[in-house]
């Protein structure tokens, strides 16, 4: 009986060495609004709700396109920012809260990391375009690896595009100013072709008028004689000073979310986004 006694007292002691043992994940409680990875698939998002199902309790994330997926609730089944750990139910059920948006509409992810750039790139045609651009979707493009670069117009852009050399692991997104039918950039748009490359563009004459004018405090756009410099003939116009660079920083000062845009600018934006991020490691 003893010897048996002594056995038993052993039938429950892990002798594996400590430095093999894996730590346990803490456990978190998944409030609404945590923004996690699902360790088995990488869907990043924000918890919605908790619930109790017949299966065992399940979390419903939503993503920053706003698709929700349902996830049980298993030990280390989730990542918080790069970390295993065990979503909880929390302790006291609370009614779900929108997660937080970044000026683009997206949902936020907070402390979320820039990922490593990706191969392909979005152009844009100056600086004015690229600043405004990572004004509203700066941290989408973060978030996704996406770089934005600048041209300094598009006459070149069949050489550049060329250089670039698009493919399936690099795509290229290039976003036009004034693409409208019979412009000099329809026909240069036009000449750029490929499954792995899209050219978009807006109508207006330059980005400054994708700005909405109530945004500024303005009835509306001024119209500028053709042959005059846009921006120059905006400025005399609204009577600011003749100073293009103060004007245009007084126009990006007036954006803070995509509301403050034209949708002309929004929709044209978010395709090349879509279009980068489909496929392709980052590198």
């Amino acid at each position: 009986m003893r010897r048996n006694d002594r056995h038993s007292r052993y039938d429950n002691v892990d002798f594996t060495a400590p430095w093999k043992r894996r730590a346990p994940a803490p456990e978190v409680a998944a409030d609404a609004g945590l923004v996690v990875e699902e360790a088995g698939t990488g869907f990043c998002g924000a918890v919605v709700r908790c619930e109790k199902t017949a299966e065992g309790p399940t979390v419903t994330l939503e993503d920053r396109f706003g698709k929700h997926r349902v996830f049980p609730l298993t030990p280390r089944g989730f990542l918080l920012e790069g970390r295993p750990v065990t979503l909880v139910r929390p302790r006291r059920a609370a009614s779900p809260q929108p997660p937080r948006r970044t000026a683009s509409g997206s949902v936020a992810v907070p402390g979320a990391r820039a990922r490593v750039a990706r191969a392909g790139r979005i152009y844009v045609e100056g600086r004015h375009d690229a600043e405004l651009v990572e004004r509203v979707w700066g941290d989408d493009l973060r978030v996704e690896g996406v770089v934005v670069e600048y041209l300094e117009g598009v006459d070149d852009l069949p050489a550049v595009v060329e250089r670039f050399g698009p493919s399936e692991d690099a795509r290229l997104g290039v976003l036009v100013d004034h693409l409208v039918p019979g412009s000099k950039e329809s026909r240069i748009a036009e000449s750029v072709g490929g499954e792995h490359v899209l050219v978009v563009g807006h109508p207006f004459v330059d980005v400054w008028a994708a700005v909405k004018s109530a945004s500024l405090g303005i009835d509306r756009w001024p119209d500028v004689p053709r042959g005059q410099d846009w921006k120059t003939g905006v400025c005399r116009a609204l009577g600011w000073p003749p100073n293009t660079g103060a004007a245009w920083q007084r126009v990006l000062a007036a954006v803070h979310t995509y509301r403050d845009l034209e949708p002309e600018l929004l929709g044209p934006v978010e395709r090349l986004i879509d279009h980068v991020t489909v496929g392709g490691p980052t590198g």
